[in-house]
């Protein structure tokens, strides 16, 4: 009969020989253990420099294979959109930027083939819509000039019976208008020389030419770097009831940016004597909101919904700055 084993009990005389047979190595370890715990004293994880250093090395190897993977996937996805929606981007790279012929090139692409703008147009919400057709409704007709799409304000100018409607389009729009020239609705096609990535710089050099002061009322003879001197002689014979700014494409750095038409709207806008109302779309983005305060002024501002700012100019004789100081 084998001698019987009391766990967890501590004799008053210790034997000579042990009471247990010869048992595995393995089998040990957990008498041991098991002792150890009986005894009150429990086995402790000791982390020492040696063992933590290659666990923190882990998890920064394994934080970087996934941080690049998520690159990789932005990446991809990047590139799979279609190339209409950049304007030649890839050629930006390859040309100094202060060469014209440059600009031009990496500013406009090809039209689509759709008749409607390309995706750098900012569509209207129908907010928008309502505000911009309720507001023309009791100035019909009238002369209204658009910096923008003839094609998305098309409605507009198929109120304005009995007026003069000018679209200066984008010219990496399509080539071929959707909007009939009837109701003396004409549509040109405009080249930028500016880049949205500059606006900060032209706005600056705006602010010290001498030439870019509002006594210049004819943006083509100016000397201003943000006048449009290449439209049509009729935009600046007439006199405009309402100009719309919703144009060039202003969606990224390399896109022509609204700088020029938002300057050369205010320069227009206060040639005469009547009241001009200027409307300037997408002024949550930061270079309409800045262009905006700069030439047409906070004291003009009547109101505004969602994206739209609606200004109210009248001609101010010797005038040598464009906002009351």
């Amino acid at each position: 009969m084998p001698p019987e084993i009391t766990y967890c009990h501590h004799p008053l005389i210790t034997p000579r020989t042990p009471l247990l047979p010869r048992v595995s190595p393995k089998s040990r370890f957990k008498r041991i253990l098991h002792q150890n715990y009986c005894q009150g004293v429990r086995p402790r994880m000791k982390f020492t420099k040696k063992k933590t250093i290659p666990v923190l090395v882990f998890i920064l190897f394994g934080a970087s294979i996934f941080r690049f993977l998520n690159i990789n996937m932005i990446t991809n996805f990047s590139v799979s959109l279609p190339s209409a929606a950049y304007p030649l981007i890839h050629q930006q790279h390859e040309c100094s930027l202060a060469s014209s012929l440059c600009r031009k090139n990496a500013s406009y692409s090809q039209a689509p083939s759709s008749g409607r703008p390309s995706t750098n147009a900012t569509s209207l919400t129908e907010k928008e819509s309502r505000f911009i057709l309720e507001l023309f409704s009791h100035r019909v007709p009238c002369n209204l000039l658009v910096f923008g799409s003839a094609y998305q304000y098309s409605s507009i100018a198929s109120l304005n019976a009995g007026g003069v409607t000018i679209f200066l389009e984008d010219y990496y729009l399509d080539n071929t208008s959707t909007v009939k020239p009837a109701n003396n609705t004409q549509v040109h096609k405009i080249m930028y020389n500016t880049i949205a990535s500059e606006a900060y710089q032209l706005l600056r050099d705006a602010r010290q030419n001498p030439h870019c002061s509002p006594k210049f009322y004819l943006p083509n003879l100016s000397k201003c770097n943000l006048a449009l001197s290449n439209l049509p002689q009729e935009v600046y014979d007439t006199m405009w009831d309402v100009v719309v700014v919703d144009g060039p494409s202003g969606s990224s750095p390399e896109s022509p940016g609204r700088m020029a038409s938002i300057y050369t709207a205010s320069m227009l806008a206060r040639r005469g004597n009547s009241t001009t109302h200027v409307i300037i779309h997408d002024v949550d983005r930061m270079i309409e909101k800045w262009f905006s305060w700069e030439f047409l002024c906070e004291e003009n501002l009547v109101s505004s919904k969602a994206r739209f700012w609606h200004f109210q100019l009248v001609q101010v004789a010797n005038a040598t700055t464009f906002c009351t100081p």
